[in-house]
């Protein structure tokens, strides 16, 4: 079984924290994805921080789990402390694989989402 994590920064703002589970609820009604679970989590700040979104994959019973940032840009966050977290708590699963994919800024596709984004916020 499959899970998908995504992982923000978390913020004070609850409604900005609420923009990711809907997100994450959003993928998970689809049917265009090969993810049996699909799960958002924070690095710091809000509920839910990364361990318990991986918590809850697994007891979701996934028997694999990408984490994708969802972070534009490869500062700190994406290049050490999101890797230090998921390599802290790799050992307390050891039947689970878990990948971090890179960050949601280095897709290829993002070039055209801001275009298409910016032309449809013009109407």
């Amino acid at each position: 079984m499959k899970a998908l994590l995504i992982v923000a920064h978390g913020s004070r703002r609850q409604a900005s924290n609420q923009e990711v589970f809907n997100l994450a609820q959003s993928i998970s009604t689809r049917s265009d994805h090969d993810f049996d679970v699909v799960e958002a989590a924070f690095l710091e700040i809000a509920d839910i921080l990364i361990p318990d979104g991986i918590e809850q994959c697994a007891k979701a019973g996934a028997t694999e789990i990408i984490v994708m940032p969802y972070f534009l840009n490869s500062g700190k966050h994406v290049t050490q402390d999101i890797p230090e977290v998921i390599t802290a708590i790799k050992s307390q699963y050891p039947d689970i694989t878990i990948h971090v994919t890179k960050h949601l800024g280095a897709s290829p596709v993002m070039a055209d989402l801001v275009l298409q984004t910016a032309t449809t916020l013009l109407r």
